[in-house]
C-alpha cells in the first residue's frame, strides 16, 4: 500500500464521515431528528444532547483522524496514537452496539434513515476496512491501549451521572428505569468487555499485519 493510494482511502473515510455528521445536525438543528424525544426540545437542548451521544463522539473521532491521515497517511505521535486507537474502536463499538442492541428499536424514514445508516454502519464498515487496508501501522501498545480506555470510561461515568440527575439518558440500556439497575450493570459490564476484546484485537493485528502504508515512497 503506497502512501498516495493510503490518502485516497482516508479522504473517503474523511468525506463519508463529514457528510453523515453534517447531514444529522442540519436534522437536529431543523428539527426533524429529535432523537429519542417525543416532542421537539430547544435548539440549544437538542444540540447538548446530540453531542452527547458515544456515536456522535465516535464519528467525530473518526472524522478528524481521518482529515489527519489525508493530509500525511504516515501520521505519527504521543497522544495521535491513543486518539486514533480510540477512534478505531470507538466506530466499531459504535456499529455493533447499534446493530444489536437499537436497530430493532428505531424505526427512520428519509434522510433520517440516511443519517442513521451512514453513521452506524457505512462509516464504522468504511473506517474499519480502510485501516486494515491503509493502517497507518503499527501504532499500538498497551500503554495505548490504556490511554485509549479514558474516553469511553470517563463517557460512561459522565452519562450515568448526568442521566440520574437530568432523567435524560442518549440510549436505554443505560436507563435504569427501563429494566431495573440490574440491567444497567449487565449492559455496562457487556459493553466494556466488548471494549477489551476489540482493543485485544487490535492490538494483535497492529502487531501481526504488516507495515503500512509504504514509508519508502
Amino acid at each position: 500500500m503506497t502512501a498516495s493510494r493510503a490518502r485516497l482511502l482516508h479522504l473517503a473515510v474523511a468525506l463519508v464521515a463529514t457528510t453523515a455528521l453534517v447531514l444529522q445536525l442540519v436534522l437536529v438543528v431543523s428539527g426533524s431528528a429529535v432523537l429519542d424525544e417525543t416532542r421537539v426540545p430547544p435548539l440549544g437542548l437538542r444540540l447538548g444532547r446530540l453531542v452527547s451521544y458515544f456515536t456522535i463522539q465516535s464519528n467525530v473521532l473518526v472524522t478528524v483522524t481521518a482529515w489527519q491521515l489525508w493530509r500525511d497517511p504516515l501520521r505519527d505521535g504521543r497522544w495521535w496514537r491513543p486518539v486514533r486507537l480510540a477512534a478505531l474502536v470507538g466506530i466499531t463499538v459504535t456499529g455493533l452496539v447499534h446493530f444489536v442492541l437499537l436497530r430493532p428499536l428505531l424505526h427512520l424514514e428519509g434522510a433520517d434513515w440516511l443519517a442513521d445508516k451512514m453513521l452506524h454502519m457505512a462509516v464504522p464498515l468504511l473506517a474499519v476496512v480502510v485501516w486494515l487496508l491503509a493502517g497507518p501501522r503499527p501504532r499500538v501498545s498497551w500503554r495505548t491501549v490504556g490511554e485509549a480506555l479514558v474516553w469511553p470510561v470517563v463517557w460512561t461515568v459522565w452519562t450515568l451521572v448526568v442521566g440520574a440527575l437530568s432523567g435524560w439518558y442518549p440510549y436505554p440500556f443505560l436507563d435504569h428505569r427501563e429494566n431495573g439497575v440490574g440491567a444497567v450493570v449487565v449492559a455496562c459490564v457487556g459493553i466494556t468487555v466488548l471494549f477489551l476484546l476489540l482493543f485485544a484485537g487490535a492490538t494483535a493485528l497492529d502487531r501481526r499485519l504488516r507495515p503500512v502504508p509504504d514509508a519508502a515512497e
